[in-house]
């Protein structure tokens, strides 16, 4: 499943919102999306697996 980004967000503020928690989510989101970690912000609209 993919996510949007809105402005603004981290990985982590991306995750919570769409799992409720960071807990083993966001490294796990990290893991699938390589690269992802090379940015503090995240694009609007950027897709995240």
């Amino acid at each position: 499943m993919k996510v949007k980004a809105l402005e603004g967000d981290t990985v982590d503020s991306l995750c919570f919102r769409y799992y409720g928690t960071t807990q083993g989510v966001t490294e796990k989101v990290l893991d699938a999306n390589p690269g992802l970690c090379q940015q503090v912000f995240l694009d609007a609209g950027q897709e995240v697996e």
